[in-house]
């Protein structure tokens, strides 16, 4: 199951024998295992005990076996846990098992992987008891899902359109997400506000960097000089300055003009130029408000700043505003 159904999975089906939390957004996998130490685990000090997976080899799983079967003192379970765990298919069959076709009642193992099984491993997601909690790095649908989810549970609605602003302003980071989401239903709480609306997301979430740079770039597709200056004097004030300006811009065209030549569907071009599969899509909707040769134009002139500036023929100032007099009126 993907981890946003995760919640509702444990509050209709209480603690399971064995969990596998796989894949690579750290925020999923730390939530699920606080989720499952919350509900099931009351005396951590006695019932609970922790493996680093790369010194379990051979033997050394019995280890772990014998703490799983042996029996919890004051808990409800005697949780186990196990990180970066990809045993063989040989020390399964020897050692593990056993615990999967026939586990404990009065344990509970928890494996927390942050890839894939690794080649000549043992694939324990398509084992018996385990259950699969995919933790790999979320579609925008499903973030935008975990988002609506987190508020209803707090009595608050966020539609789609909201949900999506929130998480492209916090760059589909999902640990930043958490605390945003926090915050926000907090103050609608405070306000007595039954509704999470863009204009409550605009007032107290500031849009991470790599967001307001598509902001800016945005700008110069629609010629919007004016928008063009607020979002680059916002940024100047966040720590930017016109030689770090220059240098996003640069990588901004550059990466959109890679996306541009790309062929397949956005999960194709996420994985061949290992950008998020949302990135791709922004991408490719601003390569097509461009075009291939405007893009082509804009890194020329921004890298060739650059240049100028790393030669001594230009400060950064004079470089930016050069930059900005080419993007916005076509001269130097």
């Amino acid at each position: 199951m993907k981890y946003v159904d995760f919640k509702k999975f444990t509050d209709e089906n209480g603690a399971q024998p064995i969990y596998l939390f796989e894949g690579e957004e750290a925020y999923f996998r730390e939530k699920g295992e606080q989720l499952l130490k919350s509900r099931f685990l009351q005396e951590p000090t006695l019932d609970y005990v922790s493996y680093d997976g790369a010194t379990l080899k051979g033997d050394g799983i019995q280890t772990l076996v014998d703490a799983l079967q042996s029996f919890p003192f004051i808990s409800e379970k005697r949780f186990v846990r196990v990180t970066e765990f990809y045993p063989s298919e040989k020390d399964y069959e020897a050692y593990l098992k056993p615990i999967f076709e026939n586990p404990p009642q009065s344990g509970l193992l928890m494996i927390i992987n942050a890839a894939k099984p690794k080649t000549g491993s043992v694939s324990l997601a398509k084992k018996p008891n385990i259950t699969y909690v995919d933790c790999g790095k979320s579609d925008e649908e499903t973030i935008k899902k975990w988002i609506y989810i987190t508020c209803k549970r707090e009595g608050i609605y966020a539609d789609g359109v909201t949900s999506g602003k929130l998480a492209e302003y916090c760059n589909f980071d999902m640990s930043r997400i958490s605390k945003e989401t926090e915050k926000l239903l907090s103050y609608c709480k405070a306000e007595n506000a039954e509704r999470l609306t863009d204009e409550i997301v605009d007032m107290l979430v500031y849009p991470d960097m790599e967001y307001k740079i598509f902001e800016l770039a945005n700008a110069i597709s629609r010629k919007n000089y004016s928008a063009f200056v607020r979002i680059a004097d916002e940024l100047m004030l966040k720590g930017f300055n016109e030689h770090s300006l220059l240098s996003s811009l640069a990588a901004y065209f550059r990466g959109i003009y890679e996306t541009s030549l790309m062929r397949g569907d956005d999960k194709a071009v996420a994985i061949a130029l290992g950008i998020k599969e949302y990135a791709a899509r922004k991408n490719r909707e601003q390569a097509a408000k461009f075009g291939k040769d405007e893009i082509y134009r804009l890194y020329n002139a921004t890298y060739g700043a650059i240049s100028d500036v790393k030669c001594g023929k230009m400060t950064p100032p004079a470089a930016f505003k050069w930059v900005t007099a080419r993007l916005f009126f076509g001269k130097s």
